[in-house]
């Protein structure tokens, strides 16, 4: 990111809403802005194959294996106001399972990016399918949204649910049906 374009850009959109850039309190606005912007898409930087690395294994376990509870933040891509709160992402292993850590940092990759909730839900599904090809693999994002809550609707006690499941998930209602009790229960 080209943080002095970036800069001048914030500059030149306080003057647009009425603001003085050279207050003493926005003197170093644009510079905070900018760094923000550059972490919270710092998704678009990320290389799946590094983030797995190597942490494929090969295993004969086949029962589901589940992550929850995995907080994330994201920008919407309508508004670029924050939607935020948490993923769940199971799997029936093939033969390979994934580091447990990796789980998140696939998360983390996909929402550090202008983004739709039910995209990113997608996005994570696939590339686990993708890479360790499991006999099912399931995500459920539920997440609150700043563009329904503080402008809009302004709705503040609304949030939204996505999923997105492969393989036996979407084939077995009992599978499916255990992915889905299982993460209702509240964790540790």
């Amino acid at each position: 990111m080209n943080q002095e374009k970036m800069q001048k850009l914030i500059r030149e959109l306080l003057v647009e809403i009425g603001e003085d850039p050279n207050r003493e309190g926005l003197l170093s606005t644009p510079k905070r802005v900018g760094k923000a912007y550059e972490f919270l898409t710092s998704g678009y930087d990320k290389q799946i194959e590094k983030i797995l690395n190597g942490a494929i294994f090969n295993e004969k376990y086949d029962e589901m294996v589940l992550v929850k509870d995995i907080d994330f933040y994201s920008l919407c891509e309508h508004h670029l106001l924050p939607f935020f709160g948490k993923v769940h992402v199971a799997y029936i292993p093939n033969g390979k399972i994934i580091g447990l850590s990796k789980i998140p940092r696939i998360v983390e990759m996909f929402s550090r990016r202008l983004q739709v909730q039910e995209r990113m839900t997608q996005q994570i599904a696939d590339t686990i399918n993708k890479y360790i090809e499991p006999k099912g693999v399931a995500v459920v994002s539920e997440a609150n949204h700043m563009c329904m809550m503080m402008r809009g609707v302004e709705k503040q006690n609304s949030s939204a649910t996505a999923s997105a499941v492969h393989g036996l998930f979407k084939e077995d209602a009992r599978t499916r049906t255990e992915f889905l009790n299982l993460i209702a229960i509240k964790s540790l």
